[in-house]
């Protein structure tokens, strides 16, 4: 079976873009896309997208996007998985492309966040992606949440404060010299230890920012991506849940609907965790960061700090890890994370990531989590030789 291609990427800065609409912000990424594909013909049209309706006041992102730039009359929706959007996005455009109905189809992620100035509204939108009638009703709120899933990761392997400071500082340290990137400044293990408390034990540090931004991807059938040199293989994905509300779980520091998600995309890709050369974590918190390196295969359990502290997931490691400075420093408009990640991965592997780039990745995996682990996508990407 073929493979669907990456064959173009776009993606704007991250910031508080004041001056643009949400559909500036799409219609920006998807032309950088199109033109990086050689401008195919488009076929469909796949929007990720968390709150739009929440903080924008806007839904109906497919015909939104598609008037945008020009391709009223293309087929195109909106998906929505809460932090996942972006990649559940992907997964269906490659299921689409798969299925031989669509040729060539369009990617967009998208989040405008800063819309809403309220930390209140924010905080309330967020925890959309939580059970709203047994977490949120009675005041439980997104960080809260990944605050006692930190807590008792912490008390389970015995690690201390600094332990979580690790991977915000190689995040904010692989940020400087991103372009896109939203947070471009280096901390120290002092600045982390000391940044406030949001909801103990969760600190500033352990947080990714609130940021607008938009990713896009061109996928196409082998035919379909022409003789494009820079075209990257998505050679295998993989998607599964878990309960809604984090309580039900069994164990919370444990994420069942990654580690299913992992089995999955490397099964697709007859790939196994030793063959990655580059990873792109979910570390919309610290702790969610280091369920997700063990979810997928790389570390065992309680030991992804010092995985992180040993040189190894640096981008001269010997296995990179978010090489732009993940979500952390990166950035997650959320909606559009997922995307972000693998044209990210697209670009290292087509070794055109500019200063982030690592030396010579054939294969890549991304995770991105939805809600506290509910909705978890895995996408393996591979380069085509």
């Amino acid at each position: 079976m073929q493979k669907p291609i990456i064959a173009g990427v776009g993606f704007t800065k991250i910031s508080a873009h004041w001056k643009s609409s949400l559909k500036d912000l799409a219609s920006e990424a998807a032309l950088k896309a199109l033109n990086d594909a050689g401008n195919p013909e488009i076929k469909a049209i796949v929007v990720g997208n968390m709150m739009s309706g929440i903080i924008n006041g806007q839904e109906n992102l497919g015909s939104l996007v598609a008037e945008s730039i020009g391709l009223q009359g293309v087929p195109s929706v909106k998906v929505e998985a809460a932090c996942a959007s972006g990649a559940a996005a992907v997964m269906w455009a490659c299921l689409s492309v798969l299925s031989g109905i669509f040729e060539s189809v369009l990617v967009v992620g998208v989040e405008k966040m800063t819309d809403v100035t309220d930390n209140e509204d924010m905080s309330s939108a967020l925890a959309t992606a939580a059970d709203y009638d047994y977490e949120v009703f009675f005041g439980a709120t997104f960080p809260s949440l990944n605050a006692m899933i930190m807590r008792s990761y912490a008390e389970k392997y015995n690690l201390s404060p600094e332990d979580f400071g690790h991977l915000p500082i190689l995040m904010h340290k692989n940020a400087v010299d991103v372009a896109h990137a939203q947070l471009r400044f280096p901390i120290t293990m002092e600045g982390y230890l000391n940044s406030p408390v949001i909801s103990d034990p969760l600190k500033l540090y352990d947080s990714a920012p609130i940021g607008d931004g938009a990713a896009a991807l061109v996928i196409t059938s082998r035919d379909g991506a022409g003789n494009l040199d820079h075209a990257v293989e998505i050679a295998g994905f993989g998607s599964a849940t878990d309960t809604l509300a984090t309580y039900r779980r069994e164990d919370i520091t444990s994420l069942m609907a990654a580690k299913l998600a992992t089995k999955r995309a490397l099964s697709m890709a007859a790939l196994e965790p030793k063959d990655f050369d580059i990873v792109q974590i979910h570390d919309a918190f610290s702790v969610i960061g280091y369920l997700n390196l063990e979810a997928l295969g790389i570390v065992e359990k309680g030991k992804a700090h010092k995985f992180i502290a040993s040189g190894d997931a640096d981008r001269s490691g010997a296995l990179p890890v978010n090489p732009e400075g993940g979500l952390k420093a990166r950035g997650h408009p959320v909606g559009a994370t997922g995307v972000y990640q693998i044209a990210e991965l697209a670009l290292q592997l087509s070794d055109r990531a500019g200063p982030s780039q690592i030396e010579n990745p054939n294969v890549g995996v991304a995770m991105n989590i939805g809600g506290t682990g509910a909705n978890v996508i895995v996408h393996v990407l591979r380069r085509i030789e």
